[in-house]
């Protein structure tokens, strides 16, 4: 016996019958925030490079934000869920697959996108530099790396100074944080932009903040380095991540069962060799 609504209707009659124009319908996006960490030229062989958190961004060749730059991404197709349209954009904008991806969450404010109703879901990706090969999507004119800096401001904790800079691009922007609801759920908002297209600015803010407690709290600088690195190319990406130096012997107490020794060195001319360390299995997620 088939059930009937209070019409008198089956479900097949309900879904025969059912028109989707009757309610406005949101686009979904996927906008993906890509770091990676990226060394730079020492000067001097003797000494070791440092290095460098950067985020992928394209230039945007088309209306709307017409040269102004934005976060790689696109939208969802229907026979696609939101995890796998971020690996394709992933796959696509980078060259890269199978890598650390997760949901930062949805950004939904209304008029974020002056074409018309898009919700963004927006992902990170953390990845190894020497992995990607850059490809401009078909609305970007380029792509490149940028050096990315986020910084609390001293007498208001909970805002941002978001600044990224390629050569001579500079794009910056103000992010402020706050606490809505009962859950206590974080919510950003831009106060002031330069460069960055859309609402990308707290998204690419949200998502180093989520890499910083990660990085504090678990494994998230592995991801960014090579299968096998040294315990000091460790320390530089932690350094880098959380945004301040770290003591030599605290760190690797603290790391010590995270990683495990390789019979590997490196072969770097006017340094030591140094032995190259690899992340224990069991502790991948």
């Amino acid at each position: 016996m088939q059930l009937r609504d209070r019409n008198g209707l089956t479900e097949q009659e309900f879904l025969e019958q059912y028109r989707p124009g009757d309610y406005t319908r949101p686009s979904v996006a996927c906008d993906m925030v890509i770091f990676t960490v990226m060394q730079t030229d020492a000067g001097n062989y003797r000494r070791l490079p440092e290095k460098e958190l950067r985020v992928l961004l394209i230039e945007r060749g088309g209306h709307p934000y017409l040269g102004c730059w934005a976060l790689p991404g696109g939208f969802v197709r229907p026979t696609e869920t939101v995890g796998q349209a971020a690996a394709r954009e992933l796959r696509e904008e980078a060259g890269v697959e199978n890598v650390y991806l997760e949901q930062l969450g949805v950004f939904s404010d209304p008029g974020r996108d002056p074409r018309t109703w898009v919700m963004s879901c927006a992902h990170m990706a953390l990845i190894d530099g020497g992995k990607v090969r850059l490809r401009a999507g078909d609305d970007a004119q380029n792509a490149a790396w940028f050096l990315a800096s986020c910084t609390a401001q001293p007498d208001a904790p909970s805002r941002f100074t978001l600044r990224l800079t390629n050569g001579g691009i500079h794009l910056s922007a103000l992010v402020e944080r706050r606490l809505e609801g009962p859950t206590g759920a974080e919510e950003y908002t831009v106060v002031e932009n330069d460069g960055l297209a859309f609402d990308h600015a707290k998204i690419i803010v949200c998502a180093l903040e989520r890499l910083r407690a990660q990085t504090a709290s678990g494994g998230a600088a592995f991801h960014l380095l090579p299968e096998r690195f040294t315990l000091t190319e460790l320390q530089q990406v932690h350094e880098v991540l959380l945004g301040r130096p770290l003591l030599k012997a605290a760190f690797r107490r603290k790391i010590a069962p995270l990683v495990q020794e390789t019979d590997q060195m490196t072969q770097n001319a006017g340094h030591r060799p140094s032995r190259l360390y690899r992340r224990k299995q069991e502790e991948k997620t």
